[in-house]
Formats: structure tokens, C-alpha cells, sequence
């Protein structure tokens, strides 16, 4: 069996070391807003290329807490617009309802899957104050088009960085583009934790001094709430567990790099579709850190069978797109074509820092011998 991520073996790589960090922690008797949480947000801001970072318990959180942050600031108010990719996972539209604002939805770019600048130009009406740009899959949206594009609205921008742990676009990491950037680090992600844990990064001191006290009880100072706060922070142990594995994360980064390649260079079935390849696109094939392998296909069904068949553990990001969800049923009708497609279609292969090539040789050839 090829496993689809199988942590165990992720992990088994650092376990004398986040066994020491853990016992660390476990002998200073001391386990929240400590020594190794400042230390953790010191080296993930600076690897962000980010002024400030901030701990918190988990990615939807780091997200729900910037937006309430900017609404104490008087930078949004209920009612107002954000425009988010449709084909995102859920969590970046709970984050803007969670917050009484409007998702706005819009359907991405069919080659990357990414929020398409066009589409996000047409979606701009008198009420939209904030985009979320998703990197989905690992690879940065078109910050560049995205930034001015806010610039031109005067819009705020948070970056979906859930997915997107050290990726870059022009030289500059996920993290470093927006106006603040909310990244998670559950145990799949690039940079998992082995528990819930997120973290935003932003440039702006006022902005990383009110979403530490929203999440630590609207407390700047013990005892004195100076906002109605809610109890999100990143802990001692897992902020330990984050410092040990950020220190090899690039490493990791390149091994998904060395199975994409034997994937792309492999998998040549015309029932599937791969994702853009490097010699379309040098550049973001090259700052891409491939979170997930994505394939498209019309029989993704019959598809993943094959492969489970075959011994191939497979995965669906994600069979239901928010808006078709029941959570949120006032959207239900809504029409994106595109974004239903894609997530008819999508099929997620193995993928992960502790798979061997040999491996990837056994997905490339179930892959080879599916016939639809």
C-alpha cells in the first residue's frame, strides 16, 4: 500500500529531537505564552520574511482573528463585502461569516485554480473592503495583479497561507504579499504540528498587538480586557514541536519537489489531467511547495477505485464546494460552473516528505494503466 501521507513516518524522521523539545517543556513547568512560543514566532516571521508573528490555536482561528482585529480597529464593520475564491476549503468562508461580513464568491482561474484577477476585478462593488486570496495547493495566487489591484480599491488583503508554507512568487514567501496572512499548521500541512496550531504574520505592529489580545481574552495586560477575546493561543508544546520541524521544512519542500517531477515527467494518461507543468511555467513550478499533487478527471470516481485497487491511497480536495454546503444554504443556488467542476474532478495523489521514489513509480504506473 502507498500510503496517502502517512505521519507516522513524517515525523519519524525528528523524534529524538521533539521528544527532547517536548521533555523541555514538560520539565520548565511552564506551558502557555512562554520561552518556546516567542522563540517559534520569532524564526516562522523571520522565514515569512514578516515583521511580526502571532501563535494561535489553529488556521481558521489565525484567519476569524485578523478580520476581528481589523473590525476593533475601524477597519471593517458588518455588512461589508470579502471577495474569496469559491473553490476554497470552507474554513476561509467561515472565517468571514464568523465576522457577520458577506462572502463574496468568485470562480478562480481554470489553470491554477488560484482566485483569477479578472474575475476579482468584476466582483467589486461599493461594499467589498477585503480579499482573501487562497494559495491553494501550495502555489501563491497572483499577488502581484492582487495587491494592485487593492491598491487601486483601497481594499485590505489577508492571505490563506494554510497550504503555502515557504512558498514564493518574485522572490517573496507566502506571508510577506498581504496586509496580514493566516497559516495553519495541522499535522498534514507542510509545517505540521502534532495538534491544532496557526499563526498570522503581518507588518503592521497595531494589527499584531490587538489579534495577540483578542486571542489571549482581550487582554493586552493580565487582567485588564480591553476587548470581548476569545482563548486561541499557540502552546508551549507544539510551539516546540513547530521550532524543531521549521528547521528542516525546506529540506521537505524539496523531496515533494523530486516526487512531482517523476510525477510530471511519468503520469501520461489522457483521462488525466495534471497540474501545470514546468515547462509551461519554470518559474512557479520552481517556487510551487506542493502541499498537494492535484490531478483533474471526468471519471475521477472510477479513477480513484483504480487506484485504491491497485494499492494507492488517494484523497479528494474537496468533493462539496462551500457554496453547495449546508452550513450554507442561502448560497445553494448560486451558479459557478467552473468550481463545481473542479470539485466533480479533482483527485489528490500521494504525496509527502517521507515517500520514496519507488513509490511514486507504483502511482505513476496504476496511474498509466487506468483506462476510462
Amino acid at each position: 500500500m502507498v500510503s496517502f501521507l502517512d505521519l507516522g513516518s513524517v515525523n519519524r524522521e525528528f523524534r529524538d529531537e521533539l521528544v527532547q523539545a517536548a521533555t523541555d517543556v514538560i520539565d520548565s513547568g511552564w506551558y502557555l505564552q512562554g520561552e518556546r512560543l516567542r522563540a517559534f514566532e520569532g524564526a516562522f516571521a523571520e522565514y515569512c520574511d514578516a515583521q511580526h508573528c502571532i501563535g494561535v490555536a489553529n488556521g481558521l482561528d489565525a484567519l476569524i482573528l485578523t478580520i476581528r482585529a481589523w473590525k476593533e480597529l475601524g477597519k471593517l464593520k458588518d455588512g461589508d463585502e470579502v471577495i474569496v475564491p469559491a473553490n476554497t476549503y470552507i474554513a476561509s468562508v467561515l472565517a468571514v461569516t464568523e465576522n457577520d461580513l458577506v462572502p463574496v464568491l468568485v470562480e478562480p482561474d481554470p489553470l491554477t485554480f488560484n482566485l483569477c484577477p479578472i474575475n476579482l476585478s468584476k466582483a467589486i462593488t461599493p461594499k467589498t473592503r477585503l480579499i482573501i486570496p487562497v494559495h491553494l495547493y501550495g502555489r501563491i495566487a497572483p499577488m502581484v495583479e492582487i495587491m494592485e489591484i487593492a491598491r487601486r480599491h483601497d481594499l485590505l488583503v489577508l492571505e490563506d497561507s494554510a497550504q503555502a508554507h515557504g512558498a514564493l512568487l518574485d522572490g517573496r514567501k507566502a506571508g510577506s504579499w498581504g496586509d496580514a496572512s493566516g497559516f495553519s499548521f495541522y499535522p498534514g500541512k507542510n509545517l505540521g504540528a502534532l495538534g491544532d496550531a496557526g499563526a498570522v504574520t503581518t507588518n503592521d505592529a497595531e494589527l499584531a498587538r490587538t489579534i495577540r489580545a483578542l486571542g489571549n481574552y482581550g487582554s493586552h495586560e493580565k487582567y485588564r480586557n480591553l476587548y470581548q477575546g476569545v482563548n486561541s493561543r499557540l502552546d508551549e508544546i507544539q510551539a516546540a514541536m513547530l521550532s524543531v520541524k521549521l528547521k528542516y521544512l525546506d529540506a521537505g519542500t524539496q523531496h515533494r519537489r523530486e516526487i512531482v517531477d517523476a510525477y510530471l515527467k511519468g503520469i501520461d494518461n489522457p483521462w488525466i489531467q495534471l497540474p501545470l507543468q514546468s515547462s509551461v511555467d519554470a518559474r512557479a513550478y520552481a517556487e510551487h511547495v506542493w502541499h498537494l499533487f492535484v490531478v483533474r478527471s471526468k471519471h475521477r470516481n472510477r479513477l480513484q477505485a483504480h487506484l485504491a485497487e491497485q494499492g494507492i491511497q488517494t484523497n479528494i480536495h474537496y468533493p462539496i464546494p462551500p457554496h453547495k454546503q449546508g452550513a450554507y444554504a442561502a448560497l445553494n443556488e448560486l451558479s459557478l460552473p467552473l468550481t463545481e467542476a473542479i470539485h466533480e474532478e479533482v483527485l489528490s495523489l500521494p504525496l509527502s516528505p517521507a515517500m520514496s521514489l519507488e513509490e511514486a513509480q507504483r502511482v505513476i504506473d496504476a496511474c498509466n494503466s487506468f483506462v476510462a
